[in-house]
C-alpha cells in the first residue's frame, strides 16, 4: 500500500496479537501526523513483535515500545522510533477503544508507543493525542486488560505476568461496517 498517495481515512489496521486480531481506524484529520508516523512504522515491521508492557485493567493497555521486543536491552516503556511527534490534541473522547499516543511529561514527546483505553478516561481529554479507534475486536481488548499484574518499576500494579505481542500489522482498505454498540444491542 503506497502511503503517500492513499487517504489515511480509507486505511484500517489488522493488529494480530497473541490474544486475537483488533481491527482500528484512524483519525488523520484531527492527527495527521500521527496517523501517518503510526502506518509507516506499521508497514515497516517496526511493531511485530513488541509486547503490550503496561497493562491497568478499566484503564488502559500500553504497547509500541521497542525495548519490550524479546530480547531487547533497554527497559520497556522507555524506547521509541528515534523521533517525537508535536502534540495533535483534539475534542475527541478517551472512552474504550480509542487509541491515544503515550508520551513523557513534554506534550511533544510521543514517538511509537500508544495505549488503547479500557476504561472511562476523560481526565485524558485534551491532554494526549487521539488517532484511532478499535473498529472489532474489543473482546480482544478485554482479554489483554484481564491479564494479572505486578508492580512495575513505577509502584503501578501494571506489569504483565503473561506476555502478549503484537504478531504483525496488516494495513488494508477500510471496509464498512456497523459500529459494535449497534451490533451488540441487534444481537439481544
Amino acid at each position: 500500500m503506497d502511503l503517500e498517495t492513499t487517504d489515511h481515512a480509507t486505511i484500517e489496521a489488522a493488529l494480530v496479537t497473541d490474544k486475537g486480531t483488533m481491527v482500528v481506524t484512524f483519525f488523520p484529520e484531527q492527527a495527521p501526523q500521527h496517523v501517518a508516523s503510526f502506518l509507516k512504522l506499521a508497514q515497516d515491521g517496526f511493531y511485530d513483535g513488541i509486547s503490550f508492557h503496561r497493562i491497568v485493567r478499566n484503564f488502559m493497555i500500553q504497547t509500541g515500545c521497542p525495548n519490550s521486543k524479546e530480547g531487547a536491552t533497554g527497559q520497556p516503556g522507555t524506547g521509541g522510533p528515534g523521533y517525537n511527534l508535536p502534540a495533535e490534541f483534539s475534542d475527541i473522547h478517551h472512552e474504550r477503544g480509542i487509541l491515544s499516543m503515550a508520551r513523557s511529561q513534554d506534550p511533544n514527546s510521543a514517538g511509537s508507543q500508544f495505549f488503547i483505553v479500557h476504561g472511562e478516561a476523560a481526565f485524558l481529554d485534551r491532554s494526549y493525542t487521539v488517532f484511532g479507534k478499535v473498529e472489532e475486536g474489543l473482546d480482544v481488548l478485554d482479554a489483554i486488560a484481564s491479564i494479572d499484574c505486578d508492580f512495575g518499576p513505577g509502584g503501578e500494579k501494571s506489569s504483565p505476568q503473561e506476555r502478549v505481542e503484537i504478531q504483525s500489522i496488516e494495513l488494508r482498505p477500510r471496509q464498512e461496517r456497523a459500529p459494535q454498540e449497534e451490533e451488540a444491542e441487534n444481537g439481544n
